[in-house]
Order: structure tokens, then sequence, then C-alpha cells
């Protein structure tokens, strides 16, 4: 495993598709950011942490409304006025579908980072 976040993303987009109601992926400090994104946004019900051996792993109950997800490499820079541009690169419509921004104020949607005119770097798209 290089990149744990993408595959965890890979992960939930594989049980997503195949009808399954919980998965397990490990846990990080940017998974659990982007999980509760995701969750403030109902694209799923929840997750909670548990210790599986030695390590911290997350179990994640799916809510059955992603489309498709994926993570976005490289991780771009954007400024305030270039988030449009990568909202119609990634999202299949405006009000249809996120993109998760990393900003110095935290882990936020699209539109948060636009009300709080704040810039970051993209990490992954949801619809």
């Amino acid at each position: 495993m290089v990149d744990i976040f993408a595959d965890a993303i890979n992960k939930i987009k594989v049980y997503e598709n195949a009808g399954m109601y919980e998965c397990v992926v490990p846990s990080t400090k940017l998974i659990k950011s982007v999980l509760e994104t995701m969750k403030g946004n109902g694209y799923i019900k929840g997750y909670e942490e548990f210790k599986s051996g030695k390590f911290d792993s997350i179990r994640i109950a799916l809510a059955k409304k992603i489309n498709d997800i994926g993570v976005i490499k490289p991780r771009y820079p954007v400024s305030v006025e270039d988030l449009q541009r990568y909202e119609t690169r990634y999202i299949p419509s405006k009000d249809f579908g996120i993109i998760i921004v990393s900003t110095p104020q935290g882990i936020m949607t699209n539109r948060d980072a636009k009300q709080k005119n704040t810039g970051g770097r993209l990490i992954a798209y949801v619809y």
C-alpha cells in the first residue's frame, strides 16, 4: 500500500458499487476528516473507529448515495477564483456533488471554501 488515502477511497467506491452496507479502512487523520465531511453532506451514514490488532481501523456505514468517488492527483493548489474550473472538470453538475479541499482552516467542501473565501489543495471528489 503506497497511498493509504487513495486505497481507502477506492475501497469505499468498490464496496458501494457492490451493494455492501459497510467497509473497513485504515485510520488516519486525513481519512477521518474526509469521512466527517462526507457524513455532513449525506454520502455516508456514519463511521466508528476501532482497534484491530496493532492498528486502528475505521468501520464505515455506507448510505448507498455515492455514484462516483475518486482521489484528485496531483493535489492541485487552487485559489477561490480557480475552484469553478475544477468543479466543471470533476463534478457533473453545479449542485450535484462536492469537491473536498484541504485548506488552512481544515478539510471542507468547495462550497464552504467559497463561502469562507479561502483556497487550498484539491483532495477528492464525490457525487
